[in-house]
This record gives structure tokens, sequence and C-alpha cells, in this order.
């Protein structure tokens, strides 16, 4: 049974890194008319966004779960460093350099890649990128591990894999990055949770990860919303895909499970006006206190109809064929 908002009371503790009188979905760009890119926010530097008190706490609260503190410490398990540029480009072709990208990511450890020109409006503002190509990874969850969710410190499974996914795509795309440096292209890896320059969610959907879901992430015609992404841009050539479009918006429109299953009531069940575009979009307010006290949460993806182990590619076959009838 669901889990009402008046049922649910935020810790205060995370409540109180709240900044005074402002909202999140405000720098969200929540109800803008204006198509913009979007500003440094929550996962940020905590000096470079308005939310970096409330960070701390958050993660500071994470951390008392041993597990997880050990998951997300720096070390080896994060990926190698950066090798030096190579002095002498290797002469591809960008059907070449597609393959070879591609090849090397499902060699090592990546499960899903997609490649997008660059886009100015996946920057986050006051940040740059030059390159001209972005690699999108995505790394597949254990479901049976993720839908453990909700987290805690009896219980850190869930929160546990979603750390060590994270690891898994960080040591993926750095892997990538010193495949095409040894190539002698430039290349920079966008490993998560933490975000630097790259909007990463835009840019899968242009690389042909998948669609938005109602949950606010990306919905796979393979894993569902079962997995994590990580990228790098470069400015090595290459062809990019195409998104894919397979019904997953007009099954959202359809499906209440995510919207059911979130305590805090923080999943819209229609889609809003954000920076310009109309999309689904997760309450920020509502939802990061109970991510906070769940240890990531992670319900609304384990719980997605998409992320039942080998439903997705079934789902996704009805679900074109409704499109193409459409």
């Amino acid at each position: 049974m669901r889990k009402k908002t008046k049922d649910y009371v935020p810790n205060p503790d995370f409540l109180n890194k709240f900044p005074a009188g402002k909202s999140g979905n405000q720098v969200n760009g929540l109800g803008e008319d204006k198509v913009r890119a979007a500003s440094p926010f929550f996962w940020h530097k905590p000096h470079l966004q308005e939310f970096g008190d409330l960070q701390e706490a958050v993660i500071n609260y994470h951390r008392k779960a041993p597990a997880i503190a050990a998951a997300y410490s720096s070390g080896p398990h994060r990926g190698p460093s950066p090798v030096e540029l190579a002095n002498k480009k290797s002469m591809l072709s960008a059907e070449q350099a597609t393959q070879s990208v591609k090849q090397f990511v499902l060699k090592n450890e990546g499960d899903l890649v997609g490649i997008a020109a660059m886009d100015s409006q996946w920057v986050y503002e006051g940040f740059e990128i030059d390159d001209a190509w972005v690699i999108i990874i995505g790394v597949a969850m254990d479901h049976a591990h993720l839908n453990q969710a909700p987290a805690s410190f009896e219980n850190p499974t869930a929160g546990v894999e979603v750390a060590e996914k994270y690891n898994t795509a960080s040591r993926s795309c750095r892997k990538l990055v010193n495949h095409i440096l040894s190539l002698g292209y430039e290349a920079k890896a966008y490993p998560g949770p933490f975000a630097t320059a790259l909007n990463m969610i835009p840019a899968a959907l242009a690389a042909g990860l998948g669609e938005l879901g109602k949950h606010g992430s990306m919905i796979n015609r393979q894993y569902g919303s079962s997995f994590r992404l990580s990228a790098v841009t470069t400015n090595l050539s290459m062809i990019a895909d195409k998104p894919d479009n397979f019904g997953v918006d007009d099954f959202c429109m359809r499906c209440q499970v995510c919207s059911n299953a979130c305590p805090p009531d923080a999943i819209n069940s229609e889609k809003q006006l954000v920076r310009g575009i109309e999309k689904w979009y997760v309450d920020f307010d509502k939802c990061i206190p109970y991510f906070g006290e769940t240890l990531a949460c992670g319900i609304c993806i384990a719980r997605c109809p998409w992320s039942t182990p080998d439903r997705a590619p079934k789902l996704a076959e009805k679900w074109t064929l409704r499109l193409s009838k459409v």
C-alpha cells in the first residue's frame, strides 16, 4: 500500500540544511519557460551550489554505514589515472574509431555504450567542454540487490549496490580515457555519482541508451531502469548513435507503479515544464530527505516494471509495436 506524504515525516537534520527560503525545484528550473543549461546543483562540489550543506549532511549520514563508506572511498576500484597522450595520432576513420571505442567499453566492464555529438545544452552553467564528442557508458545493476531498497544500517545492500556500480562505471570510463589517449586523442572521464561539467542524462538520451521515465531516471530496452552511467568526452571523431524511442513515454503515462511506491510522494503523475522543456520531473524537496535517510533509496527504479529481470526486452517489443501503429 502506498505510503502517502502525510505519513512520512522528513528528518529535521536534513530539512534544517535546506537554504533559507530556497527550493531545489527552483534551482532546477521547474516552471521556467525558456530553454537553458542546468545550474550546478546536488552532487557538485559544495562551494559551487546552494545545497552544499544538505549534500554534506547526506554524505556524512551515508558514511555511517561502514559498507557504503568503504565502497565510496577513493582508490584503484575507481579506475586508473590518465596516461600520457600519445605523440602520434592513430589514423582511424570515424567507423573504425566508433568500433574501437564500443568494443573496448564492452570488454572493460561496460554493458551499454552510445555516442553523441556534443551539445552545449548538456554542459552545466559555469563550466566548459571543448571536446566534440561524448561517449556514454551504462553499467547494469544486480536487481536482486537493488530490489532490497530502501537500504538501512541493518541492511545496506541496495545502497552498496549503487555505490559499487558507480565504481564499475568509473573504472570503465577511466580505462576508456586511457585507450583513447593511447590512440593520440584527448579524452576526459566523467564518473558518477559526483558531477562536474557534463549533464549525463540528456547526453545519454541522445546517444541512444533509452528514454526518460516518470521516475526521472532512464529506461533502457535491455536493462530497464537498473543501470548507472559514466561518460567520456573526446576529440576523436566517431559516428553518432540515434535516440532510441520504444514507447516508454506512453507506458509511463499509464503506469503508476513508481509514483505509488514512492514514500515521500515525490514523483509527479504528469510531465512538468523544466527549463523550457516539458518532461518527467521528480520533486527534489520531497525526494532528497528520504534519499538521505535510506542510504540512496532506489525504490522507484527497483520497483519499475521495466527493471524486472528479462522483462524490459519484452516490454520494448510490445510498446514499440504500439508506437508504430500510432
